[in-house]
């Protein structure tokens, strides 16, 4: 089943740059070969491309052995809300303990990080022999927990509790005899001198295991689904696919769940960069780059609500969806989701001509959701883009649960996309081959 190959990258890619490693690693296995952003670029028809940035998002492209004629993007992002630890990490707690000190990164569920082992993960910069170097790291067992107040000293935790980032949620990392070990931790985990440690960006990460569970099997739990289930179903289809007109391109994005303004996330040039870069090295002009857009599609992928079993009342009455009910196509009148009535039904003749399954999700009309990366890029790059994910529970807790058939789904939704052809005949007129 597909929720195998899921969960194997899950349990590897405890944090966006170890997503993305693992991402590469897949293209590489799939005759990808790697371009520097600093390098000059000499691309061959039929040539198989990525290129990353800050070793947190990576795009992948194929030059067409046919006409450049079109360009597909499946788009997700490698982020999940999560805590980061702050520089001087340390903090003494009168001379008992010794806690680490972290922000939150993204909106998350509190509570769910509480009383479990957590671990940390992410990159470290040390000091090479010509300048910095990128180590990732993690540190790969149980050593942290953000431990409860006993009910008995507060009353209030099943009354609606409201936990303070500051002084709830600080990660015990061990006794007093801790003092003074965790930069030597993370340095031997990078391989490095501590003196030689210049800069990182460490995340903490559930150590729960990936579980697949229900009376037949039928559903996953595990963290950061939102969005790697996304990155990793649409990598898979992407080196799967064999199309033979128009550039099939892959985006992994980071910092999605904080608004995407960095330099490597879906508010930056960095498609825009690749894309043209691409396309000039290919030996065509500006011309042929807005011709191509203008037959362009993205598929924005990031996973949505199923309706809860608790709380069927928090969903749309007539566009709620399930868990293994297919891939989801989100609609929002105030263009939260970017999909129309044309990039709708221009996915929706892809899915039924390959079998596969969709459902519709609109918010509830007093319930305002939350956004994704396809509108934030398509303000850099304009084409017709649809919104879609698959079907979820517990978003943004450190434990969420998915279908377990639906990841296949994904795949197969990602390599239909990639093998059609499609053309803007005339705005508004559309021919999918």
């Amino acid at each position: 089943m597909a929720v195998k190959g899921l969960i194997d990258f899950l349990k590897s890619s405890p944090s966006a740059f170890h997503a993305i490693d693992n991402l590469t690693k897949i293209l590489k296995d799939n005759g990808f070969e790697k371009l520097n952003e600093s390098g000059k670029w000499n691309l061959k028809k039929g040539g198989k491309y990525y290129v990353t940035r800050n070793l947190s998002s990576v795009i992948a492209f194929s030059v067409p052995a046919g006409n450049a004629d079109s360009i597909r993007i499946c788009a997700s992002h490698s982020d999940s809300p999560v805590f980061k630890i702050k520089e001087n990490a340390e903090i003494e707690v009168r001379g008992k303990y010794v806690q680490l000190n972290t922000e939150r990164y993204g909106g998350m569920i509190f509570s769910t990080w509480l009383d479990r082992p957590l671990s940390v993960a992410g990159r470290v910069l040390v000091k090479g022999e010509k300048g910095v170097e990128t180590r990732l790291v993690n540190i790969d067992k149980d050593m942290l927990v953000i431990p409860n107040v006993a009910i008995h000293m507060n009353r209030s935790v099943n009354d609606g509790f409201k936990y303070n980032p500051q002084t709830d949620l600080a990660p015990l990392y061990g006794d007093i005899r801790a003092r003074g070990t965790f930069r030597k931790l993370i340095s031997d985990a990078a391989g490095a001198e501590e003196k030689d440690v210049l800069g990182s960006d460490l995340f903490l990460y559930s150590r729960v295991d990936p579980s697949v569970w229900g009376e037949n099997g039928e559903f996953v739990s595990a963290g950061r689904l939102d969005d790697l289930e996304c990155a990793y179903a649409t990598c898979m289809g992407f080196v799967e696919a064999k199309p033979e007109n128009g550039m099939p391109v892959l985006a992994v994005f980071d910092n999605e769940e904080v608004g995407s303004t960095t330099k490597q996330g879906a508010d930056s040039s960095f498609l825009t960069d690749v894309l043209k870069r691409a396309f000039y090295a290919m030996g065509l002009d500006e011309e042929a780059f807005m011709r191509a857009a203008a037959s362009s599609m993205m598929l924005s992928c990031d996973n949505a609500h199923a309706m809860h079993p608790n709380h069927p009342e928090f969903s749309d009455s007539t566009n709620n969806v399930q868990m293994n009910g297919g891939i989801v196509i989100k609609e929002s009148a105030n263009q939260k989701y970017t999909s129309d009535g044309a990039s709708k039904a221009m996915l929706r003749a892809i899915l039924d001509d390959a079998n596969v399954p969709y459902q519709f999700f609109a918010n509830r009309s007093d319930m305002l959701g939350g956004g994704t990366l396809g509108n934030i890029s398509n303000s850099h790059f304009s084409l017709n883009t649809v919104d879609i994910g698959l079907a979820q529970l517990a978003m943004h807790s450190s434990y969420e649960t998915a279908g377990s058939e639906d990841v296949g789904h994904m795949i197969n939704c990602a390599r239909a996309f990639f093998d059609a052809d499609i053309k803007c005949i005339k705005d508004g007129e559309y021919e999918i081959g």
